[in-house]
């Protein structure tokens, strides 16, 4: 799933939060919410697909960011930052996303839909990710053993 279009993001992040607010057994009214916006069928489609993958390894991403974070906890962060994070953890971990593309995709959707300090911690966060992601590749270590 790399390269990823913007609107698809969006559908995802949506999605996203959805399943963070209500949970993942509603399909139905998820994705008539993504309906009312102005995505095309088939970016509606690929962000819900892209969102339920994302979600199956949120609590992978969250473990990542809480020693990162200490101080802002997934229950404290927003909930758009969270998912945020999720999604663009998702993509380089496990979409192919090179991470300075998941990184920029990342930040982009924290100023459209973030709150004044979402784009600094997002990309905060994300960096130190992909800098001991990328760390861990050139020792031989595997991310999960680093």
């Amino acid at each position: 799933m790399s390269g990823i279009a913007r609107d698809v993001r969006r559908c995802a992040l949506q999605t996203l939060y959805q399943f963070d607010s209500i949970g993942t057994s509603d399909e139905e009214v998820i994705r008539s919410t993504l309906r009312e916006g102005s995505a095309s069928e088939q970016a509606q489609n690929d962000g819900y697909v892209l969102a339920k993958r994302a979600w199956e390894s949120h609590q992978e991403a969250d473990a990542l960011v809480q020693p990162l974070s200490p101080e802002w906890p997934t229950q404290r962060q927003p909930m758009i930052d969270r998912n945020i994070l999720r999604l663009a953890i998702y993509e380089m971990q496990h979409a192919g996303t090179p991470g300075k593309i998941a990184i920029n995709e990342a930040v982009e959707l924290a100023r459209e839909f973030g709150g004044d300090k979402s784009t600094g911690f997002v990309n905060a966060i994300l960096d130190k990710i992909w800098k001991t992601q990328a760390a861990s590749v050139d020792s031989g270590q595997s991310v999960e053993e680093g």
